[in-house]
């Protein structure tokens, strides 16, 4: 089974700080994946990485067995146009820490705009489909409101079924939860709880370990740009191995 994302030996440095140093990781298909660390760990650089949004300076990034960002002839790789890499990251939805929603649009809006403005989809389609989104993230009855008559949370449900709009194939998740209240981090995480139990591929940087150990397949702790332990979300959130990883979840647990 090829899997949905293989990272080899990726580096990444902006000028002279070197954030990625060498990860090596794989994430299979239907599994949904955490990424655990401290702030600046380079969780999410990587995240960006698997879909262009930051070029890799050394090693190989794969989403369903292509190239992200390049094409390989012989032994050299050889960077993609910015029409070609657009294209292949339709089938990558993210989700960021702040929503990014167009304010000036109402949340049906936002969920058709990509659809119809990307892939010359009939807006009486998108709009069906994005009818259909709302509903399934639990905001059929706010499709007419605008971003700033919506909370922290529901405006981040929104931003999830806008990156569903565009039906990807794999689900990038950047700390979803870290800029709501916490009364508001329930609902976000029962929809991404939902993607998983219909077998959505995710990658998920997140500090909530509980949705990491009821939810997740496999887990990753990043510190300082490398990946220093990795298994089950159970195993490693009781029984980490390494002194850097059982510091750090005496901290957060």
């Amino acid at each position: 089974m090829t899997a949905m994302v293989r990272a080899e030996g990726v580096h990444k440095s902006f000028g002279a700080a070197h954030i990625l140093k060498g990860i090596d990781l794989e994430v299979a298909p239907r599994e949904v994946f955490c990424l655990i660390g401290p702030s600046g760990s380079g969780k999410s650089t990587f995240l960006r990485c698997i879909n262009h949004l930051e070029q890799i300076n050394a090693g190989r990034l794969y989403v369903d067995g292509e190239l992200v960002g390049y094409r390989q002839k012989g032994d050299k790789l050889y960077e993609l146009k910015d029409s070609e890499v657009a294209r292949k990251r339709r089938d990558i939805g993210m989700v960021f820490q702040r929503f990014n929603l167009f304010p000036h649009m109402t949340a049906i809006e936002n969920v058709m705009e990509a659809p119809v403005q990307v892939r010359g989809e009939a807006k009486a389609v998108a709009r069906a489909r994005a009818e259909r989104l709302l509903d399934r993230v639990g905001l059929a009855d706010k499709a007419a409101s605008y971003p700033s008559q919506l909370s922290g949370g529901q405006q981040q449900r929104v931003a999830i079924a806008r990156a569903l709009a565009m039906e990807p194939k794999l689900m990038l998740f950047d700390e979803p939860t870290s800029a709501l209240d916490p009364e508001l981090v329930g609902d976000v995480l029962d929809v991404m709880r939902g993607l998983a139990e219909e077998g959505m591929t995710m990658i998920v940087v997140t500090h909530e370990m509980g949705f990491a150990r009821e939810v997740g397949d496999a887990l990753v702790f990043m510190d300082d740009g490398v990946v220093v332990e990795s298994g089950h979300p159970r195993d490693v959130l009781t029984n980490p191995r390494h002194e850097r990883t059982k510091s750090f979840l005496s901290k957060v647990l």
